[in-house]
């Protein structure tokens, strides 16, 4: 479990890297603003970290890569709209606060919350 525990942060570190290139080149790079862009970039992490942790903490499950895929985004959008709550509501209640700053707490909140639904609705054995 604890090895476990350990690639799902790993993979997670991995996620948040992502997440965070993709919602710097959108601020930098486009006119969204970071609630459209932090929309955007959730969903780039949410397909990265699919892909990682398949391959590295989880291994894929006995269903069909579809259903394993639907699954996982089941779970993904459902943390990540926690996630993105937690990011906005940050934003607005402080709004000197980075906004990698207020990626980098709402993920690890988000992070809590997907360990259990990906380990008990997707990868169950």
């Amino acid at each position: 479990m604890m090895g476990r525990l350990v690639r799902f942060a790993l993979a997670g570190g991995i996620g948040f890297v992502a997440d965070a290139a993709a919602l710097w080149l959108l601020l930098s790079a486009t006119p969204l603003g970071p609630l459209g862009a932090r929309a955007l970039s959730i969903g780039f992490a949410l397909c990265v970290t699919w892909q990682v942790n398949r391959r590295m903490t989880f291994s894929p499950s006995s269903r069909g890569i579809a259903q394993e895929g639907a699954r996982y985004g089941g779970v993904g959008v459902a943390t990540s709209i926690v996630n993105y709550m937690v990011y906005c509501a940050l934003l607005f209640a402080l709004p000197a606060l980075p906004p990698l700053a207020a990626l980098a707490l709402a993920s690890i909140i988000a992070m809590t919350l997907s360990f259990f639904g990906y380990s008990r609705l997707v990868f169950d054995r």
